[in-house]
């Protein structure tokens, strides 16, 4: 059986998974803004923080959806090539199964 599963089990587990969430998504979305401005991969840890509190809080999700279309937006007002979105999305969409694997699992 799952870890959240069996805390959802208990009265209590639903709010322990709900706070454990939080806090590993919240410490990486801030180590994701401390690597917007130190040597690092900031826009990515920080979007893989914000994807983890996500998957319990819709304040979150949008969040992801507003960067998105900032993003996307901007993307297309830079001139991106098509070939370097899709490396980015794949390099992003594979750091982040990372991370659910590791952190959900």
């Amino acid at each position: 059986m799952k870890l959240r599963d069996q805390l959802k089990q208990n009265p209590y587990g639903s709010l322990v998974w709900r706070v454990f969430i939080g806090v590993v998504g919240g410490l990486i979305t801030l180590v994701g803004t401390i690597f917007l401005f130190a040597p690092g991969p900031g826009i990515l840890v920080l979007l893989a923080g914000l994807g983890i509190l996500a998957t319990e809080f819709a304040w979150a999700a949008n969040a992801i959806r507003k960067t998105k279309s900032i993003a996307q937006a901007t993307s297309e007002r830079i001139g991106i090539p098509l070939w370097v979105k899709y490396l980015i999305a794949a390099v992003g969409a594979v750091l982040s199964i990372l991370f659910i694997l590791v952190f959900h699992a």
